[in-house]
Order: C-alpha cells, then structure tokens, then sequence
C-alpha cells in the first residue's frame, strides 16, 4: 500500500533530494508531497523542478515560488518592477515554460485528510480559517508577536506553539538545525542549502501523526553536501 512522503524545503538541492528519496526507498506506489521553496539558493533548481514533475508530486507554494511569480507578473504587465537578487534573477531567465507552469500550478495548502493533515510553506494564524489567511502569512509566518500578530521574524513565540487543530499542519520554511514538534504541528525546514539537513515525514497508509516523542521517528534526514547558502550565527531566511 502507498505512503505519503512529505519533503522539506529543497532550495535547489537536487543531490540531496535524490539521497533523500533514496533513504525512504520512494516507489511509485508512494504518493510525494513538498512544502515549498523548491526554488532558489541552491545549485541545481532545474532538476529539481524536472524530478518533481517526473514523480508527479503536489507542491504548495513557498514564498521563493511566490517571488518568483510575483517577478514573471510584473515583467508581463509592466506594473511596478519585483527585484530579485542575482541567483533568482538568474533562475528566472533559465526557467522554462514547463517550470513556470509547476509554479504557477502550485496551491497555497493541501489537505490530505486520510492522514488528518494540511500541508502549507510557512504556517497558518491560529484561530483563523485558512481561506480566510493572507497568502503573506501562508508563505512567511514564523511566530506570532505579543499581540497575537503574524510575524516573518523570529520575535515571537512560534505560531504552531498556539495553533489548536484539526488538522495537523506540517510546514516548512523556518529553517532550523532540528524539527519543530508542537502538539498540532510539524516543521520539517532543517536548512539543507544552509549546511543542515533535508527531510522527509513518512507516513502510512491512513496513519495520523503521533506524539512528539514517536513522530521523531517518522522523519528521515540526510546530510547536506555543504553550505550551499552559508549564514552567519544561526539558519536563516
């Protein structure tokens, strides 16, 4: 019977990617799920967006998609030009129509309600219906400030702190060196274009997401190769 892999920001990863999907021993019974940020940072976008379309995989959207969309748009309508920097600006000439297609394709979240889970980049605001939620606070939450306002910093306590489901939401996009296990969420960013890790939640057939102490041992992490996207101090977007 299928499982359903969940995948961490890749960034451009692609070796990683493929020692990831070599570690779950991926099949094509699998069913393959991203969290955004497929894009940027990385060395090789292109094969990972080519490898994504090949399994067939659901992405959301990752705020590196939205830049990207949000830059193709502008360029199109002559509005208000989007800057990018120059890996991104160079990503976007190299893009073909099949990659902008994927980006475009991608939805904000993705419920997968066999395993009571919605799958979203950044996170959602407690309290808050998600059709009701900014697309900025989807793509770029990290915490909430202490009056209970999204925040893309880390000056806060994290959202999925307060978050009370159903669902389980499992995220990515806050990169850190370990995964975030709150009661109703998940973080999977462990920073692989930083010199981290990237990981992968593994569930089966119908399975819901346990404990803290026993998701620990649904993931599945492999080394970056190497800092691809160094930062100074701590992991950062």
């Amino acid at each position: 019977m299928s499982r359903t892999v969940i995948v961490g920001d890749v960034h451009g990863c692609f070796r990683e990617l493929q020692d990831l999907l070599a570690c779950v021993g991926l099949t094509q019974d699998d069913r393959l799920f991203f969290v955004g940020d497929l894009v940027g940072r990385g060395p090789d976008t292109l094969s990972v967006l080519a490898l994504v379309r090949r399994a067939g995989a659901v992405v959301v959207r990752g705020n590196h998609e939205q830049k990207l969309l949000g830059y193709a748009r502008a360029q199109r309508s002559g509005g208000p030009p989007v800057r990018l920097g120059p890996n991104h600006t160079d990503l976007a000439s190299a893009m073909t129509e099949e990659d902008w297609e994927l980006l475009r394709g991608m939805p904000l979240w993705h419920d997968l309600p066999e395993h009571d889970v919605r799958i979203v980049h950044a996170g959602v605001m407690p309290g808050l219906a998600v059709e009701e939620t900014d697309v900025g606070v989807l793509t770029t939450i990290r915490a909430l400030t202490p009056r209970g306002q999204p925040s893309a910093t880390r000056g806060g306590d994290p959202w999925g702190r307060w978050y009370q489901g159903p669902p389980h939401v499992v995220f990515g996009h806050n990169a850190l060196m370990h995964p975030q296990l709150h009661p109703w969420a998940t973080g999977i960013d462990l920073g692989c274009v930083y010199g981290g890790f990237l990981a992968a939640l593994v569930l089966a057939p119908g399975q819901t997401i346990p404990n803290a102490d026993e998701r620990q041992d649904l993931l599945v992490t492999v080394p970056a190769r190497q800092a691809y996207y160094p930062v100074r101090g701590r992991t950062s977007k």
